[in-house]
């Protein structure tokens, strides 16, 4: 952390649990949510060019990961336990309302904050992962019948499994995970969502020879030190919890989020190339009837916001100004 001097540090408690955020500026509240496997540090970014541009940024660990309480069960790691630690942290805040921006897991949970609490999020912004609403199927369903037994999602189910194989060693799985997702690896070496019979998960990915110039040493660093701490079970418990959230969400079949909203991905994010994302891409419209802008970042992959920093501050402040 020592590279970030102006983001302050704290723990609040909220919706049950102990969450640490990260945050800096005055102004209008936006919310940053992280995926998997990352943490606040993913918005490192972000952070300070936001509150720069006049807003107070908070970036928490979410539940399971970081300096954030890791509930044990995976029934704790539905939607609605995610969103609630975020409408939960703007009450701590003292804010009524915050633009909420997510990534790759992240990003569910800032669509369905939108959706849910229209009250609460005026405006609303998904990286990597678009918005589709729930469908009439659950999610491992609709998975295995897309992709099969082998997609990584259906992998990520087994408790232990995939920790096993994480966590043997963390500072090349995120080196790994890192590079192989991101725009810069190439052929045999790009992250698959399919996993190869009876290889494992980390059989999908390949190793760079050099860091990524979008990645440092000090950032792997912190990503290692942090999930050799918390292990990998938080994050995967979003994964086991899908068909709950399925299940529990019933009631918003099939609608649509109002608010202003945006989307942003890099070109080469393998979520792209998922079964069925091109109906999710062409149905976003239709389903974000707020949707301001569309942004597909050429040769960015997964992770976006760190490999094209300047893009996505740029895109970000545009559409928080004009709110």
């Amino acid at each position: 952390m020592s590279s970030l001097p102006q983001v302050r540090h704290r723990v609040v408690d909220t919706n049950g649990i102990r969450m640490h955020v990260a945050e800096q500026g005055e102004g209008p509240l936006v919310v940053l949510c992280h995926g998997f496997p990352e943490s606040w540090y993913s918005w490192r970014h972000q952070i300070t060019a936001l509150a720069d541009a006049g807003f107070h940024v908070v970036a928490p660990d979410q539940r399971g990961y970081g300096q954030t309480d890791r509930p044990a069960t995976i029934d704790k790691y539905s939607m609605l336990h995610l969103t609630g630690d975020i409408v939960g942290l703007l009450d701590v805040l003292g804010e009524q309302t915050a633009v909420i921006v997510g990534h790759d897991w992240g990003a569910p949970v800032a669509w369905n904050c939108a959706l849910m609490r229209p009250d609460r999020f005026r405006a609303v912004g998904g990286m990597s992962v678009p918005y589709f609403p729930r469908g009439p199927i659950s999610m491992t369903t609709a998975m295995r019948q897309a992709a099969g037994e082998d997609f990584y999602i259906i992998y990520f189910q087994e408790p232990g499994k995939a920790e096993a194989q994480l966590e043997r060693d963390v500072r090349a799985t995120m080196l790994n995970v890192l590079y192989a997702a991101s725009g810069d690896a190439k052929g045999a070496d790009r992250w698959q969502p399919v996993i190869p019979r009876n290889q494992g998960v980390l059989a999908s990915v390949g190793a760079p020879a050099t860091l990524p110039a979008w990645l440092t040493t000090e950032d792997l660093d912190f990503y290692t030190a942090e999930f050799q701490r918390t292990g990998f079970t938080g994050g995967l418990n979003w994964y086991r919890a899908i068909d709950l959230t399925w299940e529990l969400m019933a009631a918003y079949n099939g609608a649509k989020i109002a608010q202003p909203s945006l989307f942003i991905a890099g070109g080469e994010d393998g979520v792209l190339g998922f079964p069925g994302m091109n109906l999710i891409l062409a149905g976003l419209p239709q389903n974000l009837p707020g949707l301001r802008n569309s942004l597909i970042i050429d040769g960015a992959g997964h992770w976006v916001q760190q490999e094209r920093p300047e893009q996505v501050n740029a895109a970000l402040i545009e559409f928080l100004r004009a709110l």
